[in-house]
């Protein structure tokens, strides 16, 4: 971590910075001052006394030039070794400085899919993705992201594309101000890919689980840290290794202006998470056949490692805050260190040990904002907290629904009406109720039963305040919603519809249904 020398720190801190000042149950913080240069007093009321926070290592990181960091992206850089420990002040300070004002907020779409090779049918090997990237990044000025001499990425701009870990092909958007522009993003992603991937005899499925292939026949990608995760993984949870090759989803990253707008968000975007997993489950097949799930993928959730997923209900604790995040991100296993451009294996190892200097691989070194930053992209919530929230329930689909997901939640969380409409709706649930829907939909979708009901007819006023969050944004967006309108106005998931295509065809064979009829959708 970069530190100012103490007596630096000292003086520095007698010129405080007055700018907009946002409010907090901690006290009054100020967020545009990570934008200068000059340490400032951060008065966090953390244990009923006044703290000053430290945070000219987090503005002069974002100085130096380090990019945004996103699931499946390349770590961070290493930044200068740490001759100071990080506090958990500078942990949560990190987390606050994602506030910025409502006219600064925007969206990131992140999406992923499947691809195979039309003649084969069977998932595209790591040399034809390398051939497909350096296509790309040639004909359409892509950055390419190298690990050793493998790439493993591109990126332009504040779009980047990666890699999971079976070879799911996802891009990861910039941060955009309406959903127009994000489905044209979205748009031109997919005609460079489907350019590209046509001369080369591969084809793109969107869909929230491999419908054909076993396990043991998907690629395993060239990356450090996946082959420290496919090592701990079985240790945690039975389906581990399924989530990491096996799923593709659909998420959209949105902002907060305060804590308190992140509380909530974070408890509206939870209680709807299981909405969100009916509205787009698609993921009905397994290895040729009807698994018995709608969202597959979002069942292997529940089995992949609990110490780092689910519905977090401490986010519904009046103490809730990013404090109580942090001390949650701290008892999150570690999976691994960045150094020197290497993977270091700190799987199932302490965060809290690594901030006192005790991490066994790097004894007497302690961690850096960057390895901080890190750590929270392994944490795998239905909701997960960085410097913005990640929306992460919904399978992956085709293009419509892609731009769909973005609607629903912006139309939701950007809305002061509908965030409260919700959080009005769901204050009387229970976390019983709420890890029931969670663990409930993905069999049965909306037709889910809640209460004296349906989780259908929730959805159906949860809809409501969707398109009417849209409409008060003013930019005409609310056709974006048509794919989910159409869900709940049959009451039939996407999974549900390719089961009755798969049974009304009488074809179990997945290769004619998915690869053939199904595929081209995805990329028109």
């Amino acid at each position: 971590m970069l530190r100012l020398p103490k007596k630096m720190a000292s003086v520095a801190r007698t010129s405080v910075i007055r700018t907009e000042v946002l409010q907090s149950k901690y006290g009054s913080y100020n967020t545009n001052a990570f934008r200068h240069k000059t340490t400032f007093s951060f008065p966090w009321d953390l244990s009923k006394t006044t703290q000053n926070m430290h945070v000219y290592a987090i503005r002069e990181k974002f100085k130096r030039g380090h990019k945004v960091i996103v699931a499946a992206s390349p770590p961070t850089e290493d930044a200068e070794v740490a001759t100071e420990p990080l506090t958990k002040e500078d942990l949560v300070g990190y987390l606050a400085s994602g506030c910025k004002p409502k006219e600064n907020w925007r969206i990131g779409t992140e999406h992923e899919k499947f691809g195979f090779d039309l003649k084969t049918l069977r998932p595209m090997t790591y040399g034809q993705i390398a051939h497909l990237l350096n296509a790309i990044s040639e004909r359409f000025d892509w950055e390419k992201i190298m690990e050793g001499d493998n790439i493993i990425g591109l990126k332009q701009g504040k779009q980047s594309i990666s890699l999971e870990p079976g070879g799911q092909f996802e891009l990861s958007g910039a941060p955009l101000e309406t959903l127009h522009q994000t489905c044209a993003e979205v748009n031109s992603h997919l005609y460079q890919v489907k350019a590209v991937a046509e001369e080369m005899g591969i084809g793109f499925i969107g869909i929230g689980f491999q419908p054909k292939w076993e396990r043991k026949d998907i690629p395993i990608m060239p990356k450090g840290r996946y082959e420290i995760m496919r090592n701990y993984m079985p240790k945690v949870g039975s389906l581990g290794l399924d989530m990491m090759f096996r799923t593709c989803t659909v998420q959209v990253n949105l902002d907060f202006s305060s804590e308190a707008d992140m509380i909530r968000k974070f408890r509206a975007g939870l209680a709807l998470q299981p909405i969100a997993t009916a509205l787009f489950a698609n993921s009905p097949f397994t290895e040729g056949k009807p698994n018995g799930y709608l969202s597959m993928r979002s069942q292997i959730w529940t089995d992949t490692d609990n110490n780092r997923a689910g519905m977090l209900p401490f986010v519904f604790d009046d103490s809730f805050g990013f404090e109580q995040y942090v001390e949650y991100a701290l008892d999150v296993p570690m999976y691994f260190v960045y150094r020197k451009k290497k993977y270091i294996d700190c799987s199932g190892l302490s965060f809290r040990d690594f901030l006192a200097g005790k991490l066994a691989p790097i004894p007497g070194e302690y961690p850096t904002l960057n390895d901080w930053e890190n750590h929270l992209t392994t944490i795998f919530p239905e909701v997960r907290l960085k410097r913005y929230l990640e929306m992460r329930g919904a399978d992956g689909g085709p293009w419509r629904r892609l731009c769909a997901l973005p609607a629903f939640w912006v139309g939701i969380l950007y809305d002061d009406i509908s965030l409260q409409n919700v959080l009005d709706m769901t204050a009387d649930w229970t976390q019983e109720e709420r890890e029931m829907l969670r663990n409930k939909v993905p069999v049965t979708g909306l037709k889910t039963p809640f209460r004296d009901s349906l989780l259908k007819h929730v959805t159906e006023e949860v809809l409501k305040f969707a398109k009417d969050g849209l409409e008060r944004r003013g930019y005409k967006e609310t056709g974006f919603l048509n794919e989910v309108a159409e869900v709940v106005r049959t009451g039939l998931t996407p999974a549900e519809k390719i089961l009755d295509l798969n049974y009304s065809t009488k074809m179990l064979n997945l290769s004619s249904i998915f690869l053939n009829k199904l595929c081209p959708a995805c990329m028109k």
